[in-house]
């Protein structure tokens, strides 16, 4: 009886050997990567692996030639590699290698060159479940900077136009399958179109394709371009198909207190986002006197920003329905900065039928574009910054009021009595109380 036991028990284990083998192999091959997603951008290009869960991964560089080698650890690829370097300008091929681990997989990124390397896991998020995030970043490029002083040694008054969403997110989607990152591309291109038709504006377009710009890069970016504004332009969503139309959103008071008291404590470093009162800021050692400076440039950004915004839906309301008649605040990254005042226009709610349906209606696009244009435009022509063309080209309004003279006003505005009274065609130096004089900016 014991020698049949010795003669069996090895037998048993012998047949169940390859099950058990099997079964490790699958238990070893617990993830999979399901798709692969190439976002180029003028300044980086994001790679997005879709995983079946969190993923397991190591990853390391090669140099001569540039390859950036990433080991997705108990992983199985189900993607094709050939055509995913096409169209990009960063990689010139994705192709497999052997990983040290037999239920691993490698994939290799032959480089065209060096870049910055950020590389990141994302948790499921709306359509999207579990993925990887890879970020190629030049390495010291130069962004373009728009020219904006024109022959006479003026400069334009620049619209830093943000279209919400891109690449990897598409923002939110209509019944109909309408992506918001393509509607809000297409009002901004509109919007643009228009601004640079204005003698004395250029339109900075933070994105011009089908890619993603962080939050925190948007401001820096309309910072590099010395904007005058900032515009971002969305497509509201809920969970319900009723709500519809416009709203215009600003930054709020409280959100804007809690950034800038971290601006102020790290002045040194974060100087630059003060605008014009940036370098005495850094200089000052004097604490409070810096607070009280960088206080007086963040409430006038925070106050230009609503009276833009009262522009705005001013305009809407003759081109669409307003789901808000005032301008609302709400803590959102890209209307952060407080030296450019910016605002975020929902241009409708792309869950509603009724809005969706609109907004892809390319002449309700350019009515939206237009209003936003005449806002812009009529903003500007009453908050004219100095030494800008059209502080050189237009005319301020004033009405005459009880013991004003030509040479009291001449005085005020800084011009000659016989410019006033040549621009407003006057035979003598007698003016009326309610009267309406033209004069001339200073610029």
């Amino acid at each position: 009886m014991r020698l049949l036991s010795y003669i069996v028990a090895p037998l048993f284990w012998l047949c169940l050997a390859p099950a058990l083998l099997n079964a490790n192999n699958a238990l070893a091959s617990t993830n999979s990567i399901d798709g692969i997603r190439v976002w180029p951008a003028p300044e980086n290009t994001r790679i997005v692996f879709d995983v079946k869960n969190k993923p397991d991964y190591k990853y390391f560089t090669l140099s001569n030639p540039d390859r950036l080698v990433i080991d997705f650890n108990n992983t199985k690829n189900n993607t094709g590699l050939k055509n995913l370097a096409k169209n990009d300008p960063r990689i010139k091929l994705f192709r497999t290698s052997t990983a040290k681990s037999k239920t691993s997989t490698r994939l290799v990124l032959e480089l065209v060159k060096s870049y910055q390397l950020t590389v990141f896991s994302l948790a499921p998020a709306g359509q999207y479940g579990d993925r990887l995030v890879i970020d190629l970043y030049d390495k010291n490029k130069k962004s373009q900077v728009v020219k904006t002083t024109a022959p006479n040694g003026k400069r334009d008054i620049v619209i830093a136009i943000v279209a919400g969403h891109g690449g990897d997110d598409p923002g939110s989607i209509g019944a109909k399958g309408t992506y918001e990152k393509r509607v809000t591309l297409a009002i901004s291109k509109k919007l643009a179109r228009l601004i640079n038709q204005r003698k004395g504006f250029k339109a900075v377009m933070i994105r011009t394709g089908d890619y993603y710009v962080t939050h925190d890069r948007k401001p820096k970016l309309a910072r590099k371009h010395k904007a005058d504004l900032l515009i971002s332009i969305h497509a509201d969503a809920f969970v319900s198909p009723q709500p519809r139309g416009a709203s215009v959103l600003v930054q709020s008071s409280r959100r804007a207190n809690s950034e800038f008291t971290r601006l102020i404590a790290n002045r040194q470093k974060e100087s630059e986002l003060l605008g014009g009162a940036g370098e005495i800021i850094k200089k000052t050692k004097d604490k409070n006197l810096a607070f009280t400076l960088a206080d007086m440039k963040k409430e006038h950004t925070m106050s230009s920003s609503y009276e833009f915004a009262t522009h705005v839906l001013k305009q809407l309301k003759k081109v669409t329905k307003l789901h808000k008649k005032k301008p609302e605040g709400l803590s959102l990254a890209v209307l952060k900065a407080p030296d450019i005042p910016s605002v975020l226009i929902e241009t409708g709610f792309i869950s509603n039928p009724t809005d969706e349906k609109q907004l892809n209606n390319k002449k309700h696009q350019q009515k939206l574009a237009k209003a936003i244009f005449k806002a812009v435009d009529n903003y500007f022509t009453e908050n004219t910054p100095k030494g800008t063309l059209l502080a050189a080209t237009t005319m301020k309004q004033h009405k005459v009021r009880s013991g004003e003279s030509l040479s009291v006003l001449a005085q005020r505005y800084k011009i000659s009595v016989a410019t006033l009274k040549s621009v407003n065609n006057l035979k003598s130096n007698v003016l009326r109380i309610g009267q309406t004089l033209k004069i001339p900016r200073a610029g």
